[in-house]
Formats: structure tokens, sequence, C-alpha cells
């Protein structure tokens, strides 16, 4: 039998973790809720502007801009991951670092140059632990990714997209459904040719072939220049709000089931600490017994 002071000992101990992980919980609680807020507002104005282009697409106009088409020849590409600052998110960090080396080795197979771009102190610790090289890393970002930090790396990115040095740009990142469901996914953002898809609300005057829906003022092309590149900045953005939300999600779920484990070790041991403590009185009872026998005798 396991002694019965140990055993108390233990117990504290799991209590004073179970403190902790509750505390990160509540924590991750609230962070999560002020991050799905500022998540689902940008879903919107992304789902919006980008409606926009699609309608100006489907209406019939000359609708040309760099970033909406793909070159001839992919010669350049990046890949950006999204992880965290942080652990103690289950397997967040992992999915994502796992899905970006796969996702990375395959542009490698298809394009001559492909670099890799890591968010996260976790992502940049699990590539060079793979003997990965980076060409960037961006540790500034945590639980609320600021827009205006977002669009430096944006601007970037255009610029070498400008230049022809960069052809194409991946976004490896999990993706915020709901609190029951994140998906680890990878998304190609530039070119911007999947800005027409068929997943963004039609207006119903645009479905109709009402090309009049819109006046340029003062031209089509002066528009444009303004609103493509404010789309992949905005999508792009909301790729961080995304993983940003994901990871406090994946910290909540985590940090509530080590409570559990720990209410689970802290019954077990409450039962093995109580049967030790029983069995150790009634020793110490017997060996009562037996002295006052011995000294009757």
């Amino acid at each position: 039998m396991a002694n019965a002071r140990a055993l108390d000992k233990r117990r504290k101990s799991i209590r004073n973790i179970k403190k902790i992980t509750r505390t990160m919980e509540l924590i991750a609680t609230a962070r999560f809720k002020k991050a799905m807020d500022r998540a689902t507002s940008a879903n919107d104005y992304t789902k919006r502007i980008t409606a926009v282009v699609s309608d100006l697409a489907r209406a019939g106009l000359e609708v040309s801009h760099p970033l909406l088409e793909a070159p001839d020849v992919t010669k350049g590409a990046t890949l950006l991951v999204l992880t965290g600052n942080r652990g103690l998110c289950g397997g967040y960090n992992g999915n994502a670092i796992r899905l970006g080396a796969k996702t990375l080795e395959l542009l490698k197979s298809e394009i001559e140059t492909v670099t890799l771009d890591v968010s996260g102190k976790r992502g940049v610790s699990g590539f060079k632990f793979r003997d990965i090289e980076m060409a960037e890393n961006y540790l500034q970002f945590d639980d609320e990714p600021l827009f205006a930090e977002v669009e430096e790396i944006a601007e970037r990115y255009l610029r070498e997209y400008a230049a022809g040095t960069l052809n194409r740009l991946d976004v490896t990142y999990t993706k915020f459904h709901s609190v029951a469901k994140q998906e680890i996914v990878n998304e190609t953002l530039l070119p911007l040719g999947s800005i027409e898809g068929a997943d963004t609300p039609v207006d119903p005057e645009v479905a109709a072939g009402n090309t009049a829906l819109y006046e340029f003022v003062p031209s089509a092309e002066s528009i444009l220049e303004e609103v493509v590149p404010t789309s992949f900045k905005i999508k792009l953005f909301k790729c961080f709000l995304d993983a940003a939300v994901s990871e406090q999600v994946a910290r909540m779920i985590a940090m509530k089931s080590a409570t559990e484990a720990a209410n689970d070790m802290i019954k077990d041991l409450s039962r093995t600490y109580n049967r030790a403590r029983q069995s150790q009185i009634t020793g110490e009872i017997m060996e009562v017994i037996g002295g006052v026998e011995a000294l009757e005798g």
C-alpha cells in the first residue's frame, strides 16, 4: 500500500495544477470571444468586397488586373504558415506545421523556386527542428493581430508579385467555422483568380444582366486599382484572424480536458489515500492492542 503522506502530497500538487489549467481555460474563453467578434466582422467585409469584384465580372465588364491573372509559368512561390507563439493548445500548432511541411514539399516538386515564411514561435521552432530553411518569420502576432501589421506583410507580397519574383502565394492556417469545428487548410491567395468564385453572393440585378448597376468615377480601372489589392489584404488578414480564434478554441478545449483529467486523478488519489490511511490507522490500533496485551501478560 502506498504511503498516505506521499499520496496526500501528490493530491495537493494536482489540485494546484488544476487551478492553473482552470484559470487558463477561463482566460482562453475570454480571449476567444473577443477574437471571434473581430473575425466575424472581418468575414462580413471580406465577403462583401469579394462580391463586388465578382459582380463586376458577372456583369460582363472588362475586369482586368494583374492580381487576378495567373502567369503563364509559375517560377516563384511563397508558402506562409500561421502558428501560435505559445503551446498548451492541443494539436493546433502541430497540425499546421505538418500540413505546412507537406505542402512545401508538394510546391517544391512543381515550382522552381519556393520560399517558406512562418508566423509564430512554435512554427519557427518546428521547422528548425525539421531542418527546413525559412526566408522570413513573424513573431509579433499574438491573440489580436492588427490589420496594420498584416498590411505590411501584404504590401511586401504585392510588391514581389508586381516585380515578377513571386507568382503564387499559399497560406496554411487553421480556418474557423464554429466552436465545434476548426479546419487546417491551405489556400492560394495569389493570384486572386478565385475572387470570381461561385461561393460569393450575386446581386440580383447583376444576375439579371443589368450592367448599369455600377457607375465608375473617374474610371473602372482606377477603382479596381484600389479594390483588388484591398481584397487581397483583407483575405490575408482574415487568415490571421481565423488562426487566432482557432488557437484560443484549441487552448480552451485543451485546458478544459486537462482540468477534467485533474478532477479524475484527484478522485482516484483520494480513494487510494483513504484506503492507505485506513490501513495505517488499523495497523497502529493493532500495535496498541498488541502492546496492551503484552503488558497485561
